[in-house]
């Protein structure tokens, strides 16, 4: 396929050509309707189409002779547990799951909220409830009992399915309890409780409302697949809200299916009978879009990895499990790599292992710095490749298209080019257009393609007012940037990540590529404090490599200079900070929101999805400082 003929048809023929696209799935009726325009800028997609997702991710494979392929390569170093699970034994296990719910009265359309670990069982539930047009809802589990309850509430679910514990870095983690007290603070109350007991911590069950997973499925009959319209809602995902509430992105199943079979094949440049890994977990949209429906609609094995990139036992825990399961490709976020070479700098570990399957390897997340992008291709030999995408939009926005002919080539702190359907413009404040190279707001023109969410559970008006109200005609997707004269992309960091030292508008994300090429510095955090001469100015925080050999002192000057040489002084760049962490999700992001408002001297809310809240009482000590400027 040629890159430009097939955007450009993607974006002034999309109806044509998502409908081509579609043929690359089984519907039980195949749609004859692509795009559909509304009133008020709403749209859809493929209305009059009926199919199945769980059928696309299983059935389908076992009937085209893939019965005995892996389907899930099961990975736990956290457990001391490897399985492998065919096609044929998922399609046994997720059949005879749906029939079980069935028994218990959900029907299509309930909810069901899914608060598990990273084990098969979590993908296990996801299909049972596709299978029978049931919206399940994935939780991270270890969420706190008060969020948890929260979105059982929004959902409105009719099952909450879990597990007995969680393993933490060797720490287990009891989730029933968690469970439990979500139940007690919910306003809405679930019918039932099902349980998998895992053996390193057994669950104590009420018999009025848990049943074990082994119970639940000792005497139900497998099930069909029923089917369902396109536009019907497959899963919610909730992602944190800047109101409090958290929002509940929704995703449908046709357009869901036929974007990720694009993306998939196209832009991982993935196929049936190849190893892909996803190195993130079922709570997030990469554990949705590429651990358990993209890799399976494809017919490709998938790893299912329960473990961190470190002390697993060792920074050579990645490296063990792509040359274990001739691993062809994977992704995973910058800070997994950053804190391998943490651990291990000089990377010796990797010569410990088989790596010769690899082809490629992709990042997204948050922002690829260049030093660590050197380090890893230095490492790997193999391309290092950057894209970008949201939970909003569920698969990439922009990216190399691997699998097509001659992709595009990376460019260092660029994203690469718009993927089919994404038509992405760089808006001013007043809503005009800028020039190339000119950074402002990195908007999406509507309608968007197949598979990007269009409404939050229950709160349509939120939507609007998140998304497209911003600016008339767009989506705004909240991340700054440019495009270059040859369309890269290049994101340079959230909006509100810009700051303003003495009227120069200066982006801290820029500053962090300076920081983080030290040799010394695993990882790092530019923030804006409040000056009353200056309006702000940029503070560091940074997380010194394990065998770093440098005072605190020499550090602060190296940055200084470095950011003073390559940004300038304008910068206004001076006071260095070295933490032992920073704090995170759970997903690997940088809480920048949160170290915002530490820095302001705000009041801010510890996050359900942090994953150490102790970490933020060192930083508010090192800023108190700025709090009377």
């Amino acid at each position: 396929m040629d890159y430009p003929e097939q955007y450009q048809n993607s974006l002034h023929n999309s109806g044509s050509y998502w409908l081509e696209q579609a043929k690359n799935i089984s519907w039980y009726k195949q749609p004859s309707i692509g795009l559909r325009h509304g009133a008020d800028n709403s749209y859809s997609w493929f209305d009059d189409g009926q199919l199945n997702t769980c059928y696309l991710a299983v059935d389908s494979q076992v009937e085209q002779g893939r019965g005995e392929q892996i389907a899930f390569y099961y990975d736990s170093p956290a457990a001391g547990v490897k399985q492998k699970i065919s096609y044929a034994a998922l399609l046994q296990q997720v059949s005879v799951f749906a029939g079980a719910m069935l028994e218990m009265g959900v029907a299509k359309g309930d909810r069901v909220i899914i608060y598990m670990p990273m084990i098969p069982q979590a993908a296990v539930a996801m299909l049972a409830c596709a299978r029978i047009g049931a919206v399940h809802s994935v939780v991270f589990g270890g969420f706190a009992a008060n969020e948890l309850a929260v979105r059982i509430d929004d959902a409105e679910a009719k099952l909450i399915i879990t597990a007995s514990c969680g393993i933490e870095f060797e720490k287990i983690i009891a989730y029933k309890p968690l469970v439990d007290k979500a139940i007690a603070l919910a306003k809405h109350k679930p019918k039932k409780t099902v349980v998998l007991q895992r053996e390193m911590l057994l669950a104590t069950l009420d018999v009025a409302m848990d049943v074990s997973w082994d119970q639940f499925v000792e005497k139900a009959q497998p099930t069909a697949c029923v089917s369902v319209a396109s536009n019907d809602p497959l899963y919610i995902l909730y992602t944190s809200g800047t109101t409090g509430k958290p929002k509940g992105i929704v995703r449908d199943n046709g357009g869901h299916a036929v974007a990720l079979k694009l993306a998939f094949n196209g832009i991982y440049g993935m196929d049936e009978n190849d190893v892909w890994w996803a190195a993130s977990d079922i709570g997030w949209v990469v554990g949705h879009s590429f651990i358990v429906y993209g890799p399976l609609i494809c017919g490709a094995s998938s790893v299912f990895y329960e473990g961190k990139p470190i002390r697993s036992p060792d920074a050579g825990a990645f490296w063990r499990v792509i040359s274990e399961y001739k691993v062809n490709s994977m992704m995973c976020a910058p800070t997994a790599f950053r804190a391998i070479r943490k651990e291990d700098s000089s990377g010796s570990l990797v010569s410990k292992y088989d790596l010769k399957s690899l082809r490629w390897v992709f990042v997204a997340g948050e922002k690829l710095d260049s030093s660590t992008y050197h380090w890893l291709q230095d490492l790997l030999q193999v391309p290092i490749l950057d894209h970008w995408w949201q939970t909003e939009t569920g698969w990439p926005m922009t990216s190399p298209m691997m699998g097509w002919d001659s992709p595009s080539a990376a460019r260092l702190g660029s994203t690469n080019k718009c993927t089919p359907g994404y038509d992405i413009r760089v808006v001013a404040e007043d809503g005009s257009e800028v020039d190339v190279n000119q950074v402002g707001n990195i908007c999406l023109k509507l309608p968007l393609p197949p598979g990007v969410s269009t409404s939050i559970w229950n709160q349509p008006e939120r939507y609007q007012q998140a998304y497209l109200s911003t600016f008339a005609g767009y989506y705004h997707t909240g991340d700054g940037g440019y495009i270059d004269e040859d369309g890269y992309i290049y994101i340079t960091g959230r909006t509100d990540d810009v700051i303003n030292v003495s009227g120069h508008r200066l982006s801290t994300g820029e500053m962090e590529e300076v920081v983080s090429s030290h040799e010394e510095v695993a990882e790092c955090a530019v923030i804006a404090v409040n000056c009353t001469l200056k309006g702000q100015i940029p503070v560091g925080l940074v997380v010194l490599k394990t065998d770093a050999d440098i005072t605190d002192e020499q550090l602060q000057a190296d940055l200084v200079a470095k950011v003073r040489e390559q940004i300038g002084a304008l910068a206004c760049f001076k006071d260095v900070f070295v933490v032992q962490r920073l704090p995170k999700t759970r997903s690997g992001k940088i809480l920048r929101a949160v170290l915002r408002k530490i820095a302001a001297h705000q009041p801010y809310q510890v996050p359900a999805t942090i994953d150490d809240p102790a970490i933020l009482a060192e930083i508010e000590g090192h800023l108190a400082k700025y709090y009377s400027r």
